[in-house]
């Protein structure tokens, strides 16, 4: 086998692994928000902390991951994050108290972890020269699995009911992240490429520019300004994942309905995933992410102003697409401005900006805002159009690939 087909491969594989992460983290809770107020008899608020306790897991974890990463490779912290993924769905089967769904919810963002950086770190060592894009293939499917499932989800809660649902996707989950994982290593790890090629034969490619240290890396002003931008960025994204559903609820539309508009921004945030990382190897990463950051922020502007099905689902949209090419462009970014060497720990720095802010100012805060104000949109879509145009312009600040040491 070639080092191309296998390289292939890998990229198929990764993909594979981070369907179902994607799908539980950006589909599932936005369909299961009504019937868990329901089921636990909780506000928006409450609900809206089961994505903090997701990205609260995201920011502990994604350093660790990178690390660990380094020293057993990519195949066995996939393995891990597969087993994890599958086997958590049952807890959310049986939740019987709202403490127990936040547990689902931590695991949830662990499991994607042990699956997301590795996934990342694998196909940018196999198409060096391609990193933009191979990222946007992962990141691709990471996005559109949940715009794929968000309707089945539904569907299912209706024709098989809550328990019965759960199980046989633990069980799907479950097989194929173990499958996919065996073929995910990075290639000076993998021992044969072509029948009588050995482990040293099968050299990543050379990556022009110099890898910085993690603690050199803290120093440049390009790492605390691409942290803010995961802040902001991060929370704007996200809340949407939660504020869809009962946004289209609360403009009168049927749960079906309702649906379309987490479905299309879903559907944009895994597009836009592979298009834009393909365009940032073109014409530059930071010029590519602020225009969509900034297209973000005027959408949600206008999300108050409009009533028509069609015009919100056009308008997140285009929040779906900005959050979208946040996680396309930001791994090659990284991996510019810091180097490859030690990109899983790095980029897992960045990621507590996500994991432990983001949370907090997107779903959990414009839950309870929702809940202050009898579900004022207005206050909540304000604000979080604010936090885009801010992004647009922190990431313009990133400096790649030259240094910029404090």
């Amino acid at each position: 086998m070639t080092r191309s087909t296998r390289g292939i491969i890998a990229v198929i594989s990764c993909s594979a692994a981070i369907f179902w992460p994607g799908a539980l983290i950006f589909g599932f809770p936005g369909v299961m928000a009504p019937y868990w107020q329901e089921m636990f008899s909780m506000g928006r608020g409450a609900i809206g902390n089961t994505l903090f306790f997701v990205l609260a897991a995201l920011g502990f974890f994604m350093f660790f991951v990178g690390r660990w990463q380094e020293k057993v490779g990519t195949r066995i912290m996939i393995s891990i994050g597969a087993l994890i993924c599958g086997l958590n769905v049952f807890i959310a089967a049986y939740a019987s108290n709202l403490y127990i769904l936040y547990l689902w919810a931590f695991l949830n963002g662990t499991a994607s972890c042990f699956i997301y950086v590795p996934a990342l770190t694998s196909v940018q060592r196999w198409f060096v020269g391609r990193r933009g894009l191979v990222s946007g293939v992962v990141n691709l499917v990471f996005g559109m699995s949940a715009a794929i499932m968000a309707p089945v989800f539904s569907s299912m809660l209706k024709s098989r009911g809550y328990v019965s649902m759960n199980i046989l996707i633990a069980v799907i989950s479950l097989l194929v992240g173990i499958i996919a994982a065996q073929f995910t290593e990075t290639p000076e790890r993998v021992k044969f490429v072509r029948q009588g090629e050995s482990r040293g034969d099968v050299r990543p490619q050379a990556v022009p520019g110099e890898s910085l240290t993690v603690r050199e890396s803290l120093r440049t002003r390009s790492f605390w300004f691409l942290w803010l931008t995961w802040a902001l960025q991060g929370a704007a994204g996200i809340s949407m994942v939660s504020l869809s559903v009962i946004f289209g609820l609360s403009m009168g539309f049927s749960m079906e309905s309702a649906v379309i508009i987490l479905t299309a921004f879903n559907m944009a945030s895994g597009l836009s995933r592979i298009l834009t990382g393909y365009i940032s190897d073109i014409v530059g990463r930071n010029l590519t992410m602020s225009i969509t950051f900034f297209a973000a922020g005027f959408a949600y502007f206008a999300l108050p102003h409009f009533n028509s099905l069609a015009a919100l689902a056009v308008l997140a949209a285009v929040v779906g697409f900005a959050f979208g090419t946040l996680f396309a462009v930001s791994a090659p970014l990284v991996s510019d401005c810091f180097g490859l060497k030690h990109f899983g720990a790095v980029f897992g720095l960045v990621f507590t900006a996500y994991g432990f802010i983001s949370g907090v100012l997107g779903p959990s805060l414009s839950g309870y805002i929702l809940d202050i104000t009898a579900g004022n949109y207005l206050v909540v879509f304000t604000y979080l159009g604010v936090f885009c145009l801010l992004s647009g312009f922190f990431i313009r600040m990133v400096a790649a690939p030259h240094l910029d040491f404090f």
